[in-house]
């Protein structure tokens, strides 16, 4: 493969990619009828432009002959063996009868975080089919320990925005060549491809290791969930499709509702998240009764909740999405059959499968679904726990203002204090009653002994004030 530079002008080489698990699909190739806004490649007649400010990269297969060309300021051209661009002698070259003026697109738009730019591969490299098993929207766009791959002779440009700073992969095959350790990603990051074919705010960071956790891992695109939902609405016309059942589900990581089933299992150190995947498709996935039903699983991380108030705090979780082609009032209902095998197997397998407990949640396109019950049952339970709040906020608040001494409470005497405090009745004898302005006791005497007749005694009476009455 030979290489024509191009800097300011001057032409320039980029190379090509090959990889892992996930591949990169949109490239940037000369032979690309779609990167051209004619819809063709150009012909010995055009005159071919590229945007003077647009950093581009192109991979040329084969010889072309040309009018005229203008390239643009920051570059490069991949040419295969045998490619190579000379100037056109004025021969008849047919389908080419007239020139035209022909443009290279603008590839800045290409997103890391867009899904439906990425697809699943073996680890050759070949396309895998679509299967029973498929991915939440999240684990469509490389996880952090996935394999990336670039097309070998194909050039690519890609926008990696992000909401993180360094983007975590296992390794990224380019140029035919897996780069799987930090040292030979760096040494390429250095070299005068990487910047025309990856730009953006967030790093790409190869780690060259795998998931640790036999229970697995997250993803670790929850922080751009938003943008890969706007890019895959952006693709699919801005909104997500309505779907047949009244209560849809909402996956973890998923962007729109699904109609279906969802299982969160909390597991215990022992679990296995491969070997648990294996034995859901060669024991149940695969019965006839479930052909057309599709499932996803992985590990996710919950957001723990009080009351509809998100918390710092997340719990890891194994998330089963389950969805069928059925349609109607049938929707999902195949789904929910197979959610139903799998927590009865866990009832019955759970401890040995290090499985704690699990929760089915269903939503279905007949006018039934055990999703809108269990909704019910929440509310229910937030509307009494709200109530219980708001009663002991009220009488806290009762309490409040009468230790202030802003609210004063009538005395009440319960059934009970009659019982404790009898009053007793007054002797009939006794018509008498008691002065509250007059409390002098009289002088006592012993009993048979007389008062002396000379004994005067005083009393002040506090309504009468002597000053009043000199004159």
């Amino acid at each position: 493969m030979r290489r024509l530079f191009f800097l300011l002008g001057v032409l320039q080489l980029l190379a090509a990619a090959a990889a892992m698990y996930k591949q990169w699909i949109p490239n940037t190739n000369f032979e690309t009828a779609s990167n051209w806004d004619k819809g063709r490649v150009p012909c010995a007649r055009d005159v071919i432009h590229f945007e003077k400010d647009k950093v581009v990269s192109v991979f040329v297969r084969s010889p072309y002959a040309l009018t005229d060309m203008y390239l643009p300021l920051n570059g490069e051209f991949v040419l295969a063996a045998g490619a190579g661009f000379t100037a056109f002698d004025g021969s008849w070259d047919p389908g080419c009868d007239s020139g035209g003026t022909v443009r290279f697109t603008d590839a800045e738009q290409h997103s890391w975080f867009d899904p439906t730019l990425w697809q699943d591969v073996f680890s050759s490299g070949e396309l895998k089919p679509s299967g029973r098993m498929f991915s939440v929207d999240e684990e469509r766009v490389p996880c952090h320990y996935d394999d990336v791959i670039f097309p070998a002779e194909t050039s690519f440009r890609v926008n990696t925005d992000s909401s993180q700073q360094v983007i975590h992969l296992r390794s990224i095959s380019v140029m035919g060549q897996e780069l799987s350790t930090p040292e030979a990603w760096a040494g390429y990051l250095q070299g005068p491809s990487a910047p025309l074919q990856f730009h953006g705010n967030g790093t790409l960071q190869v780690t060259g290791t795998g998931c640790p956790d036999k229970s697995g891992c997250a993803c670790g695109n929850a922080p751009d969930g938003s943008r890969i939902c706007a890019a895959l609405l952006r693709a699919s016309g801005k909104q997500c499709p309505v779907p047949v059942c009244q209560s849809p589900l909402q996956p973890l990581g998923h962007c729109c509702g699904v109609c279906g089933a969802t299982i969160n299992l909390d597991f215990t150190p022992d679990f296995d998240l491969q070997k648990y995947q294996d034995r859901l498709v060669q024991e149940l996935l695969s019965q006839p009764k479930y052909t057309g039903v599709q499932m996803a699983i992985s590990k996710v991380h919950k957001a723990q909740t009080f009351l509809g108030i998100i918390s710092r705090s997340f719990t890891p979780l194994i998330q089963i999405v389950l969805i069928d082609d059925r349609a109607g009032a049938q929707t999902g209902t195949a789904a929910e059959q197979l959610a139903g095998d799998i927590m009865e197997d866990v009832a019955q397998h759970g401890e040995a499968l290090g499985i704690s407990s699990g929760k089915m949640e269903v939503a279905t396109g007949s006018t039934f679904s055990r999703q809108r019950g269990s909704h019910t049952l929440s509310r229910i339970t937030a509307g009494t726990v709200m109530g219980l709040l708001f009663g002991l906020m009220f009488l806290g608040g009762i309490l409040f203002l009468y230790r202030k001494g802003k609210l004063r409470l009538p005395a009440l005497r319960t059934p009970w204090h009659r019982l404790e405090d009898p009053v007793s009745p007054a002797p009939a004898s006794d018509k008498g009653f008691d002065n509250p302005m007059f409390n002098v006791e009289p002088p006592s005497a012993d009993p048979g002994e007389e008062t002396p007749k000379d004994l005067q005694v005083f009393y002040l009476n506090p309504l009468y004030d002597a000053s009043e009455t000199e004159t």
